[in-house]
């Protein structure tokens, strides 16, 4: 089989937007990093992965491509000094053979972290991951998602900010100042796993005048106590998740236009350890974006310890999760529930199984899914991720990719 790749990979330097959110980063990090101590230590590690996904049936929309293979690079530099402060760079770059929009390049992280002992300060590009369960990801605001890597929500681009925390013995008070806003991507026209319409990522469209340029903020409270951990938040500004809008491209063919409301929302996640119970729940209420509504997704799981007289530990999970807006959320889960079993090998390359399955309590779709990994020797891991999707109605979301159950293979070599 011979693979070949249609689109040059660009750099920040040939993308307005990247070069843009690239130079404010540096600047930031070029008068934090002059003013610290001396070095201790640095490091420089990360991955490069080859990706094959296979789908089980032929495209829905014309242009796409049935399989796609890709390659995939995210090294990382770590550098630390004598108190403790750090500096961190991590690239992520992906080519893709059948997708252009999934040919991408972005900075996953890029920023100096500055101690000191009553707070500490991170300025430059950043990830922060907030929630508890397992398989919806609903309170985690601050990084856009990267919908092209995956449809699971997971992989998330790198956001300019400002995080001052302050911790203390009775809670973290966590405070953000994002001075740049980074747009959902999506799959292109040759993409499977996509919309139809596809979605028009060159045309967004804003609520705000500043655009991307809108300064969002947000300030969260998270706190330990005993079995209990949880956290609070509140965020203003430009919503992550667009509404999309009907249009028409220059060739007056149909797409969907990315709308980015402002936004004001409220969320809480919140964890409990009992024994072998694990009890999660996360929450929202936003305004903004149409008429004000709640979602929530929550649930448990319960670890049997030694399965069989064996290392191997066997989790159970169960999670439901709502959405108030119903038929018109932006999400394919507004009233679903998720089981899973998630085995640990507990074994010298790190075997992991987790295999799942989600109905939507509303008609007769569901979807089943399996991820799995293992380490080979010192540097190697293949991962494996199947879905498929059972009989999805037409005004699911999900309809769109009613045809796209795939299985993912990826060999990855960590440095």
């Amino acid at each position: 089989m011979i693979i070949t790749f249609n689109k040059p990979l660009l750099i920040f330097g040939q993308d307005r937007k990247l070069k843009t959110l690239f130079s404010m980063a540096a600047f930031a990090l070029i008068q934090c990093i002059a003013c610290a101590p001396l070095s201790l230590a640095h490091d420089f590690s990360g991955y490069v992965a080859a990706e094959g996904r296979f789908f089980l049936h032929d495209p829905l929309y014309p242009g796409q491509k049935k399989n796609n293979a890709s390659l995939a690079i995210q090294p990382e530099y770590y550098h630390e000094w004598e108190n403790g402060s750090s500096f961190i760079f991590v690239p992520f770059a992906r080519i893709d053979s059948a997708d252009s929009e999934r040919t991408h390049f972005d900075i996953r992280e890029l920023n100096y972290l500055w101690l000191n002992d009553l707070w500490e300060l991170r300025v430059g590009i950043g990830k922060v991951f907030w929630g508890v369960t397992e398989f919806v990801h609903l309170v985690d605001i601050i990084n856009q998602t990267d919908l092209v890597e995956d449809i699971d929500g997971e992989d998330k681009l790198g956001q300019p900010m400002i995080n001052l925390s302050i911790p203390r013995n009775w809670g973290v008070f966590d405070f953000f100042v994002l001075p740049y806003f980074r747009e959902r991507t999506f799959p292109g026209r040759e993409g499977r796993l996509r919309l139809n319409p596809v979605v028009d990522t060159d045309n967004a469209v804003y609520e705000s005048a500043d655009e991307e340029q809108h300064v969002d903020f947000a300030l969260r409270y998270s706190h330990s106590i005993g079995n209990w951990d949880f956290g609070i938040y509140n965020f203003n500004g430009t919503g992550r998740e667009p509404t999309l809008l009907s249009g028409l491209d220059e060739n007056s063919q149909a797409i969907l236009i990315p709308f980015y409301e402002q936004i004001n929302q409220t969320g809480l996640d919140l964890q409990i350890v009992l024994g072998e119970w694990l009890w999660k729940l996360e929450a929202l209420y936003r305004t903004g974006q149409g008429e004000a509504f709640f979602a929530a997704v929550g649930g448990f799981e319960y670890t049997f310890i030694g399965i069989a007289e064996t290392h191997m530990d066997l989790g159970v999970l169960n999670e439901w999760a709502y959405d108030e807006r119903g038929d018109k959320a932006a999400t394919p889960f507004e009233n679903d529930v998720m089981f899973g079993l998630r085995l640990t090998v507990n074994d010298a390359a790190s075997s992991e199984l987790l295999a799942w399955f989600s109905q939507d309590l509303k008609s007769s779709s569901h979807t089943i899914g399996l991820e799995a990994s293992r380490r080979f020797g010192d540097n190697w891991r293949l991962s494996i991720e199947a879905r498929a999707l059972i009989d999805p109605p037409e005004d699911d979301l999900l309809y769109n990719i009613r045809d796209d159950d795939f299985m993912r293979l990826e060999m990855a070599y960590y440095f």
